[in-house]
């Protein structure tokens, strides 16, 4: 049997073993459970949203922030090469959390044959170009 990830809410009943390792007054910051690559970090609002479309300019600006300090963090600790940052909105987008959370994901030279076209990969007809 499957675990639903969204009952309870998976973010507003954070595991143990997922330790806050940054926050502000409106969201906080956490290294991902099931990492795409080392040092993979979600930024996930306090206030339960599933859709990135319905956060306050407030809730955007203290994600922003958080993703600027978990970037200098990993930056010093991990000293990737580059990184993607995203949101998926919606199933269909591929969404399986339905509590927002900003993917920081640090890159590495070689951690795939050809990054180019990076998040245009998510349809993989549409990477090269």
């Amino acid at each position: 049997m499957a675990i639903d990830v969204n009952n309870p809410c998976l973010f507003c009943n954070l595991p143990k073993n997922l330790p806050i390792q940054a926050e502000n007054d409106l969201a906080f910051a956490v290294y991902d459970g099931f990492p795409v690559s080392p040092a993979h970090v979600l930024v996930i609002p306090k206030r339960h949203v599933a859709n990135y479309f319905d956060l306050t300019s407030d809730e955007l600006a203290a994600i922003q922030d958080l993703l600027v300090i978990m970037k200098k963090q990993v930056d010093e600790k991990f000293h990737p090469d580059g990184y993607n940052v995203g949101v998926n909105v919606g199933e269909p987008a591929g969404q399986s959390v339905f509590h927002v959370h900003v993917h920081l994901i640090p890159r590495y030279k070689g951690d795939v044959a050809n990054p180019r076209g990076g998040v245009r990969g998510v349809i993989p007809s549409k990477q090269k170009y």
